[in-house]
């Protein structure tokens, strides 16, 4: 208590300056119309300017639960797409006199499931990412990896419980089929493990008229990647002297310096298609060694 009064004492004629002020600017603002809408317009600039910091503030405080929502929506959005979806083949007679269900419908081919990215490297020569889904969530090795806006980052290559890691496609063994968006050729897409902006698309033939700023995109040649997603656009056009084909720079849709939520895609028929694939290779190579008898 002592060291109170003694502060007042000390700062007496600077406390009372202080009082008198407040008190002189309280009654101008009270008594006089044009100090008060002066007074009143800068008290607003100051609040107003006070509430847009905090209102910064909070929406940077809440953006990571306002991201979750929205990559939650465009998951459930990715899911109608029709690419999703073939057709059933309705030329087929029916016997029975009564169909439990439409035969017309399309069926599911993909279905896309949400992940968040929990580790991401960039500067290696073979760079992985892991996420927080796994075999509790129903990925499996081999399924697609897109980013929130549904361009190619990679393919799942190993699970856990509740992880998976995946191959990005900043990986030097990753070979991904694109194909030119405006004239369907197609080529092998690999990255020289050195710019991570940067991949290179090889196998164009020279003859294919090829511009900067084409798209490529992922084309029908696998299983598991829906096709016509984006990979990303030409920016350099390089002939191969040693080749007809061209070596092109492609800068990638997906920018891997910022990953943070990522779909999952799982072709449904993956195990048929993949099955049929083997079944007929065996059997091809069975012909080919058969005897032929005269």
């Amino acid at each position: 208590m002592r060291n109170v009064f003694l502060f007042i004492r000390r700062y007496f004629t600077f406390i009372t300056f202080i009082v008198l002020q407040a008190a002189a600017l309280l009654m101008i603002n009270r008594f006089n119309k044009f100090h008060r809408a002066v007074l009143g317009g800068k008290a607003n600039e100051i609040t107003g300017f006070i509430n847009s910091k905090m209102d910064k503030a909070n929406d940077f405080i809440g953006q990571g639960e306002e991201n979750r929502r929205l990559h939650k929506m465009n998951d459930s959005l990715l899911n109608q797409l029709k690419d999703n979806f073939i057709k059933q083949d309705s030329s087929a007679r029916l016997v029975t006199d009564t169909v439990l269900y439409d035969t017309s419908a399309p069926l599911r081919k993909y279905i896309y499931r949400d992940a968040k990215v929990v580790y991401n490297s960039v500067r290696f020569d073979k760079n992985l990412i892991q996420i927080d889904r796994g075999a509790n969530q129903g990925i499996k090795d081999n399924m697609i990896v897109l980013s929130s806006d549904g361009s190619f980052v990679g393919r799942v290559v190993n699970v856990s419980a509740n992880f998976s890691a995946v191959m990005s496609l900043l990986h030097t063994d990753m070979k991904l089929n694109g194909k030119l968006k405006r004239t369907d050729e197609f080529g092998t897409v690999t990255w020289n493990a050195k710019d991570p902006r940067y991949v290179t698309l090889t196998g164009i033939p020279k003859s294919v008229q090829v511009k900067a700023g084409d798209s490529i995109l992922t084309s029908t040649y696998t299983f598991d990647v829906p096709p016509g997603r984006m990979i990303g656009t030409v920016t350099e056009i390089v002939k191969d002297n040693s080749s007809n084909f061209y070596i092109l720079k492609i800068k990638t849709s997906a920018d891997f310096y910022k990953l943070q939520y990522v779909h999952v895609v799982e072709n449904l028929f993956h195990d048929e298609q993949q099955k049929l694939d083997a079944d007929t290779k065996r059997k091809l190579e069975g012909k080919s060694v058969k005897p032929q008898t005269p």
